[in-house]
């Protein structure tokens, strides 16, 4: 199936890039950043590396397949649904196998590594569908090309496809040390191939977005709470709230604070 010809610029692709990939920024900089210390973080940014180049292959087939098919009139919502499924199928399978291995589970850190695979799976999406967007001539879309509407657009894509990846990976890694996984592949799939969807075809209705943003915000709490702690010992869990705590009240004080007077902790 060929894809009509994409009216682009160079610097366009560099934005729509640059966008896509302030998804792993914003969830590196919230969750892994703060668990430095507690897990293997070089092993995560392998992981977010498996992600960034398996997300881009399965960027290509949500373009190929879904989009083209939704602009060239080939696929309705329930079809272009049934072929996220399909899609995400194989992004779960493959964040199974990956957070499995034997190493990995040695270490319990597959609920950090599946994060950091699910921010690299999602960027890459996010930039793929950013990059349709800024063409001024996508059809059926009222807010394509490079304006303020589709870039804030994008801005909102970008967060939604990384951080929707990076739950989904990091709940099944949590699910992987409770030696669940036939449950959680299934209810993981059929949440990606929702997610695939919603963001497709948030390119022609952006309020599609509201139906992912509360989901997000549910999840999020969940992950910091137990999902990604979840493979620490006790005293390394308590050990990381502890520390959490502090930077939190640290930052507080020093926003707050008058210049030259001394910070003081009470831990």
């Amino acid at each position: 199936m060929l894809w009509p010809i994409v009216a682009v610029e160079l610097w366009q692709t560099q934005v729509a890039f640059a966008i896509g990939l302030l998804g792993i920024y914003g969830g590196w900089k919230g969750t892994i950043s703060k668990m430095t210390g507690f897990y293997d973080l070089a092993g995560a940014v392998k992981h977010l590396i498996y992600g960034i180049v398996v997300g881009m292959i399965l960027a290509v087939f949500v373009d190929r397949i879904i989009l083209s098919s939704i602009i060239l009139w080939l696929l309705n919502i329930f079809g272009a649904f049934a072929v996220a499924i399909l899609i995400a199928a194989a992004e779960s399978a493959f964040v199974l196998f990956l957070l499995s291995r034997s190493r990995t589970a040695s270490l319990r850190a597959s609920p950090p590594f599946g994060w950091a695979l699910g921010l690299g799976i999602g960027s890459m999406q996010a930039c793929v569908l950013i990059f349709r967007l800024f063409d001024q001539e996508l059809a059926y879309s009222d807010y394509s090309g490079v304006n303020v509407i589709s870039l804030t657009l994008a801005i909102v894509i970008a967060l939604c496809s990384s951080l929707g990846h990076a739950l989904l990976a990091c709940w099944q890694g949590a699910e992987l040390l409770e030696n669940n996984r036939l449950r959680p592949y299934v209810i993981s799939t059929v949440y990606r191939g929702a997610l695939t969807t919603l963001l497709v075809l948030s390119l022609f209705t952006p309020f599609t977005l509201i139906a992912v943003l509360p989901g997000l915000a549910l999840a999020w709490n969940k992950a910091q709470s137990h999902w990604l702690p979840s493979g620490m010992t006790p005293a390394a869990k308590q050990a990381y709230r502890r520390t959490t705590r502090q930077s939190e009240r640290h930052k507080e004080a020093s926003e707050s604070r008058i210049r030259g007077e001394n910070i003081d902790s009470d831990e």
